[in-house]
């Protein structure tokens, strides 16, 4: 059964904490005061560790070594970044995510590997999709059909350094862009993925699951699964196939 730590007993960290452990997840919660346990005083069967986030003693006490997962969601931006990092580089937890008040700074904690959001986009669903990457796929837009959504694409570390081209091939999704260091920017043909983006991408719905299943897989275990997006979207296009085929530049 996955275990997931969260740094940090507030609204989010207590949101969180309910979710995970309501879907069959094991939970510990860390926090410095003993007093912001309370809201899970009651009916959470989850660990309360009182103590220092990025403290290797007390992460440890949470269950950290062979965790899934590790969120820092206190009310400090640099306590939740250095413990993201003490949570990736020094007990190997692959998911993480660090919460950020500063938008200003969020540019140069990605540019140090840890995936962070600010805090006016913050919200409980934004962390799961965060930690959680084989989740199924919940889409930001849904056009009238149904057939089609706009959706955050969570990629595997190892896929950083391949083409975003590369990913439209293995997956049958079109990019329509990405965000890199806080600011979106729209994918050119030489475009490649880098650790810590955000992909944004138009998938059909019925594929969404099957996606993220690739995607959270290094590239390697992909080989022999690639789909061709040319097949996805003149499936949700069957009436103009001419028109799907000259507006996609990646399958001339």
């Amino acid at each position: 059964m996955p275990h997931f730590v969260i740094m940090g007993a507030g609204r989010v960290g207590v949101m969180l904490a309910r979710t995970l452990e309501a879907s069959g997840h094991t939970v510990a919660v860390i926090d410095q005061d003993i007093r912001a346990f309370q809201p899970l005083r009651k009916n959470f069967g989850g660990k309360l560790v009182t103590g220092v986030g990025f403290d290797k003693e007390t992460l440890e006490r949470a269950g950290i070594e062979g965790a899934y997962a590790f969120a820092a969601v206190s009310s400090g931006d640099n306590s939740n970044v250095i413990a993201a990092r003490v949570a990736r580089e020094t007990f190997k937890v692959k998911n993480v995510v660090a919460r950020v008040y500063d938008p200003n700074r969020a540019e140069f904690f990605q540019r140090m590997g840890i995936p962070t959001v600010a805090a006016v986009r913050w919200s409980t669903d934004q962390v799961l999709r965060r930690i959680l990457p084989e989740q199924a796929i919940r889409g930001d837009y849904r056009e009238a059909s149904g057939r089609l959504i706009l959706t955050e694409l969570p990629l595997h570390e190892e896929w950083a350094g391949h083409a975003l081209v590369d990913i439209e091939a293995a997956t049958g999704a079109r990019i329509a862009y990405i965000t890199r260091f806080g600011e979106g920017m729209l994918p050119r043909p030489d475009t490649s993925y880098q650790q810590g983006d955000t992909v944004h991408a138009m998938v059909r719905t019925d594929e969404a699951t099957e996606i993220a299943r690739i995607l959270s897989q290094a590239p390697k275990d992909t080989e022999g699964e690639h789909h061709d997006p040319r097949d996805a979207w003149a499936g949700a296009f069957a009436a103009e196939p001419a028109a799907v085929k000259s507006d996609n530049p990646h399958t001339n």
